[in-house]
Parts: C-alpha cells; sequence; structure tokens
C-alpha cells in the first residue's frame, strides 16, 4: 500500500523536513517533523498496485484516523469528529453487509451457477455497493430486490433471478438471515446511541450490550450447518458477512479505549480471515468457483488485508507514544476530512470499471492450469507455501540440470511461474516413479 500526502508535505518528506512513520517496518500513512517531531500530517491518498484503494468488506474510513484510540486526550469538538468517523464507518459496514448478504441467495440457489456467479462477481458486487450509497437501491430488511437491482440485466439473468426468488427455499433462506441481520442493525443502532451519551458509565453499558448482540448475530452468519450446505462461493460471502460483524466488534472496544482488547480482536480477525479464505479455496470444485473466487479473493488480500495490517500497525504506534505525542497527534486528526473525499470519489470512479483483479486472472487463466491457479491464490496468504514450492523446484532443477533455476532467481520469479514450474517438475517426478515401479515390478 503507498500512501499519498499533499505537494507541500510530499516536497517536505523529498527535502527531509518529514518523514514517513513506520511501526514495525509498516507505513502508517502519517508523517512528523523529522527535527522537532511536535507536527503530523495525515495522508490524502493510498494507492494499492497503482490502483485507488477500494476495499470489498473493510470500510476505508478505518484509514482515517486511529479513531478514538487517543479519546481521552482530545476536546469535546475533537472527540464529536471522531465520533462522526466511526458513524461513518457503522454505516459503511451496514451497506457492505446489505449488499453481501443480498447476493448470497443467487450464489446458493442459482440453477446455473456459472451465471449466476457472472451476476454477483466482484465487479457487479462493487457496482451494487456503489447504488446502495448512493441511494439508487435500498436495502429493505437486509436484502436488495435483486430483480429491481438486475433489470437490465440479460433475460437469462432475469430469469435466474426470478427463478430465485419464486423458488421454495427462498423464504426459508430469508428468514435465516433476516434474523441475523436485524441483529446486527439493532446493534448498530445502539452503538450510534451510545455514542451522543455524556455519561461513560452509561455510554460504556450501551455499547456492552450492543457487543453481545454483535456477537449472536456472528453467530447466524458462520453457522456450521448452513455452511457445511453451500458451494465455496456461497462459504466466502458468508464468511464476508461475519467479518463485518467483527468489525463492528472491534469498534466497539476502540470507543471503550480498551486498547489491548481492541488489538487482540484485530489480530484475530486477519488470522480468521486468512483460514476461513484457505477453507474455501480448499473447497473450490471447478472453473467457474474459481473465476468467481480469484478475483474477489485477491482484492480481499491487496486491499481489505492490507488495511487491516495498517490499522494494527497504527495502533501498536499509537500506544507507544506519550502523553504529549498523543495529544499532538489527536489534533492533527482534523485534516483526515481531505483523505476520506479522496477516498469516497476514487472509490465512486473505480466501482464503474472492471476491476484489475478481473483482468489479472483473465491472463492468467490463460497460462495456468486450474490447481496452479489455486496454489497461486493460496501464496497471497500464505507465503510460506511458496517458499517449499521453491525449493522442491530447485531440487528438482539441480537433479534435471536445469542451471538457471537457481534459489536467487525462484525468488525473483511470479507466483504464476512458481506454482506452474512446481507443477511441471510434479508430473515429471511422479511419472519417473510410476516408470521406476513398473521396471521394478516387471
Amino acid at each position: 500500500m503507498l500512501f499519498e500526502f499533499t505537494p507541500a508535505i510530499k516536497a517536505g518528506i523529498e527535502a527531509g523536513k518529514y518523514a514517513e512513520i513506520l511501526s514495525n517496518g509498516i507505513p502508517i500513512g502519517i508523517v512528523r517533523d523529522t527535527v522537532s517531531g511536535s507536527f503530523f500530517a495525515h495522508a490524502v491518498g493510498t494507492l494499492v498496485d497503482n490502483y485507488p484503494l477500494s476495499p470489498l468488506v473493510i470500510p476505508v474510513q478505518f484509514l482515517m484516523t486511529g479513531a478514538n484510540i487517543v479519546q481521552n486526550h482530545i476536546s469535546s469538538s475533537e472527540i464529536y469528529q471522531q465520533n462522526s468517523f466511526v458513524q461513518t464507518s457503522l454505516q459503511s459496514l451496514q451497506t457492505n453487509l446489505g449488499v453481501l448478504q443480498a447476493t448470497i441467495a443467487l450464489i446458493e440457489l442459482g440453477k446455473i451457477p456459472s451465471v449466476a456467479l457472472e451476476v454477483v462477481n466482484l465487479h457487479q458486487t462493487l457496482k451494487l455497493k456503489k447504488e446502495v450509497e448512493q441511494m439508487r437501491l435500498e436495502v429493505k430488511n437486509g436484502f436488495i430486490d435483486l430483480q429491481q437491482a438486475l433489470k437490465t440485466q440479460r433475460a437469462e439473468v432475469r430469469q435466474i433471478v426470478k427463478d430465485v426468488v419464486h423458488n421454495i427455499s427462498f423464504e426459508e433462506h430469508r428468514a435465516v438471515l433476516l434474523r441475523a441481520y436485524g441483529l446486527f442493525i439493532q446493534a448498530l443502532n445502539r452503538l450510534r446511541s451510545a455514542l451522543t451519551l455524556q455519561d461513560t458509565s452509561q455510554r460504556y453499558a450501551e455499547i456492552d450490550s450492543a457487543r453481545e448482540i454483535l456477537f449472536e448475530a456472528l453467530g447466524n452468519y458462520i453457522n456450521p450447518q448452513q455452511l457445511e450446505k453451500t458451494s465455496a462461493p456461497g462459504q466466502l460471502r458468508r464468511f464476508e458477512c461475519g467479518w463485518a460483524i467483527e468489525q463492528a466488534i472491534m469498534i466497539t472496544y476502540q470507543i471503550q479505549n480498551e486498547v489491548v482488547a481492541f488489538s487482540d480482536r484485530l489480530c484475530h480477525l486477519r488470522d480468521k480471515i486468512k483460514e476461513q479464505i484457505s477453507t474455501v479455496i480448499n473447497n473450490c470444485k471447478s472453473y467457474d468457483e474459481l473465476s468467481f473466487l480469484f478475483p474477489e479473493i485477491s482484492r480481499i488480500c491487496k486491499h481489505d488485508l492490507a488495511i487491516l495490517e495498517v490499522w494494527q500497525a497504527r495502533v501498536n504506534w499509537v500506544s507507544s507514544l506519550s502523553l504529549i505525542e498523543m495529544k499532538l497527534l489527536a489534533r492533527s486528526n482534523c485534516n483526515t476530512s481531505e483523505l476520506a473525499d479522496t477516498l469516497d470519489t476514487n472509490q465512486a470512479t473505480k466501482a464503474l470499471l472492471v476491476p484489475p483483479e478481473q483482468l489479472a486472472y483473465e491472463d492468467l487463466a490463460e497460462k495456468s492450469h486450474f490447481y496452479s491457479l489455486l496454489d497461486q491464490l493460496i501464496f497471497m496468504l500464505k507465503p510460506v507455501l511458496r517458499q517449499e514450492y521453491e525449493v522442491y523446484i530447485n531440487q528438482q532443477a539441480h537433479i534435471t540440470g536445469h542451471k538457471i533455476l537457481v534459489q536467487k532467481n525462484l525468488q525473483q520469479a511470479s507466483d504464476m511461474t512458481i506454482a506452474n514450474l512446481y507443477y511441471y517438475f510434479k508430473v515429471r517426478d511422479e511419472s519417473n516413479i510410476e516408470q521406476s515401479l513398473e521396471a521394478i515390478t516387471a
């Protein structure tokens, strides 16, 4: 992730007047004066692979500040601004969850999976999110009217949507998710009310109650019995809904200034996302599912998980500050409205374009086979697996005399190259073993 700063701040960085702050080697989107250390400035833009940041599940507002982490050190007017960022984040979570769960029915009940998955792929989901954010589509009781949302699609798609809506299992599906979404909204409303309370004990009691409701809602979305019945794309969607609720739970700790608990939940969510995505990849059964999963998981790894990584690094850094530094940081948070405007503009623009992850997948699919593509996805989550593949390729290359495939060159190769080479040598190795066994038993 690359942070962008105003021209004045950028010039100061180039001149050595300001320096980007790193936490455990990770840039956190804040610079400070290199001499006095008494000045902080926040980034006004964020790029991932030269494209504006546009996560699927995690609200971009989480990058704007260490919202409320320094709440004890700021004035009432500044607390109001911090709370407004939290309110915006909660609304983003509500929008994201509404859109994501609205697509589950098509994924799980669509009679032509290839078409159903195409209708709710990464590109279409991002467009639906933007439609809801701009109030051109309404999330009612946790659902979008898919027939209305997809009325301009081709006849085949409209028929699939109609069939799903009239499917005998649709109402049962709706009832389960309606209860879960209702609990989520109930909890968010209590959180919003809690932020307006002046009495600290009353505010924290309301937050505690909201958190209990959120945990109950979470259990409904990731019910093991429901997960067992659905495909890998359906599992991913349900997991994504769970991640949205996990973020709301984190916010409850954040606005209570429970930094240790908040950091623990943040770390827990990052690990859970990686673990659950790995489960989804292992359950992928077809190219149709892979064509849906690859771009979406790529977006989550490069954008959503990147936000959480920066967020974690920022929390760790803020925790190390002195009281005076915390007050200085809190005063500088007023500059983050510029970043909010930039992120909103970038997201509105990018939602209309074919995601780069989709284009990248289409290119890779022409050069790799099914299992190679799956492994390339896993590399994003588990770099250690790639290292194991590199070792295997190096060993086989040494045996077969491929001198160019030394460790240094392999480390610089693309994920596609490593996965493809691995299967090339794997097939060759297994073929040699079979020939040896045949010779022994002949």
